[in-house]
């Protein structure tokens, strides 16, 4: 029987290593033997796992051992109703979750400030946009989330749309009313698509905004890679309810994905579940009493602005995910680019975003 404690895709690979198997079988390197300085700097371990479909190892294409094993676990470790393991990114999810809602001159609602791989999506399926402006907060000059307002505005002129996307949370943490929006997308019949590339520790903690499977949307692209401890690369597509067929989201998404999945990143996936469904709510719970005790202090430093949930006041029913520090550099008189050369040149500390006004260190 299945539990959080297996990691069914990480036990197979170490079963096979342990088997000391005689490989005729890519990748060429032959566990490590071909590129002998590479191996001896990741480790013979790494390049052992180095592997990709077998029958023991299972096939991304059509799981039906320890790849399914595995992705159960996650579909009831997220509260999905499925889960898909990704190696080519969470842009490859979302491309899958528009081509699965929309052929070509469907409409889809969709604000301004989505990513860039939503776009290409759209191009893929010829599907046609309708933009929803989002909110704008004009201190940290920041797109935030889009309102109920605007969405049933877009809805009511656009009431043939197969499907609202909706960004859970923004790069910069701010989440729309999800529940809500979902609730009004689905009683005008339309999908709800959910871009989680900054949410995959949503569904761990009670002080963070609400997951999109808690919310009840259909489908949601999540980053385990950026904010559960997976590779880069290695993420998951979720599913809930009965708008889409697990069958139909895997053909999908067979058409763009690789067929030789690099096993260390689906192995990667498979144990940053266990540890999210283990320790999620105390890693979690660690990450934002450390975002609040560094916002405080960076408050008291004169020129800083750490943005907060000052940030909500006008926007009823938005959130704000804590373990975000925004952090506006314009008292100082620089823009957040130069902030961010400055802490990589000068102290070799590498943020994850810089805009004019902000950089994000995380």
């Amino acid at each position: 029987m299945l539990s959080q404690e297996n990691t069914p895709i990480f036990d197979a690979l170490k079963n096979y290593m342990n088997e000391n198997t005689i490989s005729f079988h890519v990748p060429g390197h032959k566990h490590g033997k071909g590129t002998p300085e590479f191996t001896e700097f990741i480790g013979k371990n790494a390049m052992n796992i180095d592997l990709t479909i077998m029958p023991d190892l299972d096939s991304i294409m059509n799981p039906t051992g320890v790849i399914k094993d595995a992705e159960t676990l996650a579909a009831e470790a997220f509260g999905a109703d499925r889960a898909f393991f990704l190696v080519n990114g969470t842009s490859s999810g979302i491309q899958a979750m528009i081509m699965a809602a929309c052929r070509e001159g469907d409409k889809i609602l969709i604000p301004r400030n989505a990513h860039k791989s939503a776009i290409s999506s759209i191009i893929l399926s010829g599907a046609e946009p309708v933009y929803i402006r989002p909110e704008i907060n004009e201190e940290f000059g920041i797109a935030m989330g889009i309102t109920l307002n605007e969405a049933s505005g877009a809805i009511r002129k656009n009431p043939e749309a197969r499907a609202l996307f909706i960004i859970n949370t923004t790069y910069y943490g701010i989440a729309s009313p999800l529940p809500e929006l979902v609730q009004l997308a689905h009683d005008n019949n339309m999908a709800v698509l959910v871009d989680e590339a900054h949410g995959a520790h949503l569904k761990f903690h009670e002080s963070l905004p609400v997951s999109a499977m808690e919310a009840g949307a259909d489908l949601a692209a999540s980053s385990t890679h950026k904010l559960a401890g997976s590779l880069t690369q290695s993420s998951m597509l979720f599913l809930k309810g009965e708008r889409f067929s697990p069958g139909y989201i895997k053909s999908i998404l067979n058409l763009s994905q690789t067929t030789s999945p690099s096993y260390i990143l689906l192995a990667s996936l498979d144990v940053a579940r266990k540890n999210m469904a283990q320790k999620g709510h105390n890693l979690v719970s660690k990450a934002i009493n450390l975002a609040q005790w560094a916002r405080y202090k960076i408050n008291a430093i004169e020129g800083l602005h750490c943005m907060g949930s000052e940030v909500l006041e006008l926007n009823h029913g938005f959130g704000l995910d804590p373990t975000k520090l925004c952090i506006n550099v314009k008292e100082l008189g620089i823009t957040g680019f130069a902030a961010s050369k400055i802490l990589r040149g000068k102290f070799h500390i590498q943020v994850e975003l810089s805009d004019f006004t902000i950089f994000w260190p995380w």
